[in-house]
């Protein structure tokens, strides 16, 4: 079911690594951020934007991983945006996350994933400030809707995964710093911090959030070994684990 955080804006949890779609009042109608995950959570998103009654105008993508590239039949025939880099970069791998989508969730859309277009310059239909920067993924985005004290921040400052840096761009360990820094600045702007995955973050745990990443990003460039609690969780270590790798391997 949907959860309002804040006015106009909603969240629906999924059990697939606690994954959050966001629905946003927009002016003329909602937009969804990274819908997902199964089938039968799109067809349930669905239904709860029925009880809503208004119409979808939009989709956005935080970023090119396959779980946040879903989408389904009964959300609408709407653009869905991303960044340039990272619309781009989505079209290359869209197979890849296709067949990844499809081994690790039952019913998805194949055939929806992915279909994104690079957003204009003038926002589209999104409402708020997009905040690229080039952490954790290509082009990756948090939407900053300061009118409503709320921070969508994609992939980023969960309280049930780390930092999770992509091995494959050199420089990962700065840009992460780097992103926390701009995101630091929109979430001084806001009371509520919606992740890509895990709880909603408020007040005084927003701060705890940043504190527990540049800890551990602190740790990586000491070359220690992070001693962070969410390393302990015990779905990191059961049926959860292979779905995470799997997300985070879904992209460029």
């Amino acid at each position: 079911m949907l959860n309002q955080v804040a006015e106009g804006v909603w969240v629906r949890q999924s059990s697939w690594v606690w994954s959050n779609a966001i629905v946003v009042r927009a002016a003329d109608g909602l937009v969804l951020v990274d819908p997902g995950i199964a089938g039968s959570d799109l067809d349930e998103l669905a239904d709860d934007l029925d009880h809503l009654g208004l119409p979808v105008v939009a989709g956005f993508s935080t970023h090119l991983h396959w779980d946040h590239l879903l989408w389904h039949s009964r959300f609408g025939d709407v653009p869905r945006y991303a960044t340039s880099a990272a619309a781009n970069a989505a079209a290359a791998v869209r197979e890849r996350a296709q067949a990844m989508a499809a081994d690790s969730a039952s019913g998805i859309p194949l055939g929806l994933i992915g279909l994104t277009v690079p957003l204009p310059t003038d926002g589209g239909a999104i409402p708020g400030e997009i905040i690229e920067h080039e952490a954790h993924a290509v082009g990756h985005a948090a939407v900053l809707l300061a009118d409503r004290g709320v921070l969508l921040a994609g992939d980023m400052l969960s309280d049930v995964l780390i930092p999770m840096l992509d091995p494959r761009r050199p420089g990962q360990l700065a840009a992460y710093e780097d992103a926390l820094e701009r995101l630091a600045e929109a979430a001084s702007h806001v009371e509520v911090v919606v992740p890509g995955h895990g709880a909603v973050a408020r007040g005084p745990e927003v701060a705890a959030r940043f504190a527990a990443d540049h800890a551990y990003l602190d740790a990586l460039r000491r070359g220690g070994e992070p001693a962070d609690p969410r390393l302990a969780q015990d779905w990191l270590a059961g049926p959860h684990a292979s779905n995470l790798a799997q997300a985070q391997d879904a992209g460029d």
